[in-house]
């Protein structure tokens, strides 16, 4: 080659249309970012669900767990608490002129008060506790009616006469107490929001 062509290929100025190799075309983000970073949000939503979802599942097993704990004796409980009534019946049964005239007896009503007294520690100390609603005002989730009474001289819905105690199992209703109830008679002034139905 000789040195004019050479100088002449030195002179020529750079064809502005072509783009060397070495210098990336500009295209903006690259396509393949956007679609990881959508796939790692998803990715992260998809991981705090089902850490909730575990977190509420463990919350749920302890929750079942206690219960079956505290109320697993709820059924030998109902059963208890009829003992404890008839033991009440027995001693109700007993005229205090009876107890006067025989010493005898006197020592079986003291027997049947032990046996009553050591069997509500052992209610105690398994959460059931008695409901004795006597004067109080009814409320049909822990009493249930079973009369009405009237001219007792006390406010319409409030409990004259409690037939038999009620219990709980913890905050649990094992039997509602039966009760009687102060009769509306017009006057009035009963409790506010108890409508009182003994029929049903």
């Amino acid at each position: 080659m000789s040195e004019t062509q050479k100088s002449s290929m030195n002179n020529e100025e750079p064809d502005e249309n072509v783009t060397p190799l070495e210098q990336p075309v500009e295209t903006g983000e690259d396509p393949r970012i956007a679609l990881l970073q959508e796939e790692l949000a998803k990715t992260k939503d998809q991981m705090l669900r089902a850490l909730a979802e575990a977190e509420n599942s463990r919350k749920r097993a302890l929750k079942e767990r206690d219960d079956a704990s505290k109320y697993s004796i709820a059924g030998f409980a109902k059963d208890i608490i009829s003992v404890a009534d008839n033991l009440q019946r027995a001693l109700a049964a007993i005229p205090a002129d009876a107890l006067a005239a025989e010493p005898r007896l006197k020592s079986l009503v003291d027997g049947i008060e032990a046996t009553q007294r050591e069997m509500q520690k052992t209610f105690e100390q398994n959460g059931i506790r008695k409901i004795d609603p006597t004067d109080e005002p009814f409320n049909p989730n822990y009493h249930e009616v079973m009369f009405e009474a009237p001219g007792t001289g006390k406010r319409p819905g409030f409990i004259v006469q409690v037939i038999d105690v009620g219990y709980l199992l913890h905050d649990r209703l094992l039997r509602p107490a039966r009760v009687g109830v102060a009769k509306d008679e017009g006057q009035g002034n009963g409790t506010p929001g108890v409508n009182l139905d003994i029929q049903s």
